[in-house]
């Protein structure tokens, strides 16, 4: 029994940090042409202006109003991305899949994080504008594929 339970809890842990390291390994892979900055000012997407103010001096408030930017932008670029017949590719599924549960998971992190400190509250919020970021991409790519 006592072996069961170890064995159980080692494989989440793998299974988490598998989990963790592909996302980062999507969010870190380049495209030949960044399609994300054309998409943002298409949409009105704020993510860049939100990574842009991570760089500098911020509070617990003005983090709580990033995430809310950085959430607008997620629901609105996912939107797109399910809804739109020209967006949807075959293949893409399992990342983009792997990527909202990133996303969400990451959202909650930050709600624990930034109660902890600033510093790692910031930092999830990089990592969400990351995958808004990488979505926006993914979605001027596709549609450039398309026409």
């Amino acid at each position: 029994m006592t072996a069961s339970i170890f064995f159980v809890g080692v494989s989440l842990i793998l299974f988490a940090y598998w989990f963790r390291y592909t996302c980062l390994l999507i969010l870190t892979s380049q495209p030949a042409r960044d399609f994300a900055k054309d998409v943002a000012e298409a949409n009105r997407l704020t993510f860049r202006e939100v990574q842009e103010s991570l760089a500098g001096p911020l509070s617990t408030m003005e983090l709580d109003a990033l995430r809310r930017k950085l959430d607008r932008d997620y629901a609105l670029i996912t939107c797109l991305l399910r809804h739109g017949a020209e967006f949807k590719v075959a293949g893409s599924a399992i990342e983009d899949r792997m990527l909202m549960v990133h996303y969400g998971l990451m959202r909650c992190w930050y709600g624990l994080a930034r109660r902890l400190s600033v510093a790692r509250g910031r930092q999830a919020l990089e990592e969400m504008a990351q995958i808004v970021n990488h979505f926006a991409g993914a979605m001027g790519e596709r549609s450039a594929a398309a026409a």
